[in-house]
């Protein structure tokens, strides 16, 4: 049985989906905020936050934050919270967060089979810390534009559920993310998010999948093409990433198969994937969080000169 799609969006989420993108470093070159964002936002933090920032890595216990914002905000969708004072914005999150303390953590951390942090006490007051000063030094004062956007998102791709097929909507929201069913898995929640575009999080929970796709926003100058669509045709502008398209042409690849076809490094192989995932130019196949291969993406091709024919006719 195929995996049901569902979609949600609540402030909470882009809160930790802000802050997965300051301190998952090694992507700061490649997202779509500007290229000193980073810089731009330690500048503004409080010396002991932006320490605490900089010890800080995308891992297991890490994720167990996405996870568990996902958790809080799932759980007020499906009505399993009560509390009248329950929302799901920043603020709310964190109340939740410190109030659950060590006890309440490891009672959650136990039902699931994910890996828990080995010092549950620990992982607590840092994080605590952290949010609190995240949020307020930085998030509170985001672009006021960004969540009306991604709460029309959240509702536009519900209203595709109710008149397309699944596979669809997942493939037109995530700009090429495919998932294989397997067995236990009953759900895919998608969830749109703004700072970490273009790239994406996968997270598995038991019988859950968490994907944060990029919701393809952009508040710049209508005057130009969308950031995406100056996107797809950057990425078509090298030799190798081409090679890649024909090579995907005769049917899905491994990582490996195509740097043995390139004959180039896989740090400049990746490289060149990574730009033609972000154009939306090939499909990425998922086995759960695991990433087992390539194949071409041909409706983005299709949708490219149409597109470069109206900016160019546009009056």
């Amino acid at each position: 049985m195929n995996p049901q799609i569902e979609i949600l969006y609540a402030p909470a989420l882009e809160f930790i989906a802000s802050l997965h993108t300051y301190i998952c470093r090694k992507s700061h070159k490649k997202i779509d905020l500007s290229a000193s964002w980073a810089k731009d936002v330690q500048e503004r933090l409080p010396t002991g936050l932006a320490s605490a920032l900089n010890e800080l890595k995308v891992d297991d216990d890490w994720n167990w934050m996405l996870l568990l914002a996902f958790l809080y905000v799932d759980a007020s969708e499906n009505g399993s919270i009560s509390d009248p004072r329950h929302q799901n914005d920043p603020e709310s999150f964190i109340r939740w967060f410190d109030m659950m303390g060590t006890d309440g953590l490891t009672e959650l951390f136990l039902r699931y089979s994910y890996p828990y942090p080995e010092d549950v006490q620990a992982f607590h007051s840092a994080m605590t810390q952290v949010l609190q000063g995240w949020n307020e030094h930085y998030f509170a004062s985001t672009d006021s534009r960004i969540h009306p956007a991604l709460l029309k998102e959240m509702t536009a791709r519900r209203e595709q559920l109710n008149v397309l097929p699944p596979d669809e909507v997942l493939d037109d929201a995530t700009n090429g993310i495919m998932f294989r069913p397997r067995e236990g898995l009953r759900r895919i929640v998608l969830v749109p998010q703004f700072h970490f575009q273009p790239l994406n999080i996968i997270l598995q929970l038991d019988d859950t999948l968490v994907c944060h796709y990029a919701a393809r926003l952009y508040f710049g100058n209508e005057e130009y093409m969308s950031t995406h669509e100056l996107r797809v045709i950057r990425s078509l502008g090298e030799k190798n990433r081409l090679r890649i398209l024909r090579f995907l042409h005769h049917g899905p690849r491994s990582f490996i198969e195509i740097v043995r076809h390139l004959g180039l490094s896989k740090g400049i192989t990746h490289d060149h994937i990574s730009k033609l995932r972000g154009a939306g130019l090939i499909y990425s196949h998922f086995e759960g969080e695991n990433l087992i291969e390539y194949s071409i993406r041909r409706r983005a091709l299709d949708k490219l000169i149409p597109s470069v024919h109206e900016y160019i006719e546009r009056d």
